[in-house]
């Protein structure tokens, strides 16, 4: 691949807002920018926290905030967002920035999805479940499906050879991922679409050996901070 065709796109968090869910978990009008105030300095040099300059603790409810967001994105050489979708069985949440984005038509931007397919904790790696990720079988693949549909029409969702470009943050979660994947291309195709490029994501491993095409990936792609921890690796070793 040529550099001139890399696109840069920007994995997106929209827990910058409230939600009555996060209100009941962790308090009154708890957001993102709860934790990012509390961080501490862990050792010397190390600069936290990191307060928000340009756009200050902003609010994605704003339609103000989302188009400066991706005004300083374009200027900055990013192609698109990358908008995490959370579904539990027919349960959304934090959906409301995105929503907006996709009814309203501004910002006028490159998106596209990744589902994050993980259960909610109240701590990282472990610790009680707020909320599980459940698999509920064809029926419910249909209707997350035609929930994400209104997006992957959308004029200014990102394409791979003209098909929607789907991220999957767990894919190894999925039970049976051969029979998601292909229902959910089938759909695409009796929609209009010419099908979906749908890519898992490598969180938990640092070797890449997982062949996306054998469970009906089309590609993966690796975390920034596992590509790191592997140099640091490769450098020790």
């Amino acid at each position: 691949m040529n550099a001139t065709n890399i696109k840069l796109i920007a994995f997106y968090l929209p827990q910058f807002h409230p939600i009555s869910e996060n209100d009941e978990w962790w308090g009154k009008g708890f957001t993102e920018w709860t934790n990012v105030k509390k961080a501490k300095p862990l050792f010397p040099g190390h600069y936290q926290p990191r307060l928000p300059s340009d756009l200050g603790f902003y609010d994605l409810r704003s339609p103000e905030t989302r188009e400066a967001q991706a005004k300083l994105a374009k200027e900055y050489g990013i192609y698109g967002f990358c908008y995490w979708h959370y579904w539990f069985s027919g349960k959304r949440l934090l959906e409301r920035p995105f929503c907006e984005v996709l009814k309203s038509g501004k910002p006028d931007f490159p998106f596209c999805l990744s589902w994050a397919n993980q259960d909610w904790l109240t701590g990282l790696h472990s610790g009680k479940v707020l909320i599980k990720q459940t698999y509920s079988g064809r029926d419910d693949d249909e209707k997350h499906f035609y929930v994400l549909l209104e997006a992957f029409t959308d004029r200014r969702y990102i394409t791979v050879d003209e098909k929607p470009l789907l991220i999957i943050y767990k894919p190894k979660a999925l039970p049976n991922p051969l029979r998601t994947l292909d229902l959910w291309r089938n759909l695409a195709c009796r929609s209009g679409l010419k099908g979906l490029y749908i890519i898992g994501v490598l969180e938990d491993e640092l070797s890449v050996t997982w062949d996306p095409k054998k469970y009906g990936f089309d590609a993966a792609t690796v975390f920034n901070h596992i590509a790191k921890a592997e140099v640091g690796l490769k450098k020790i070793v």
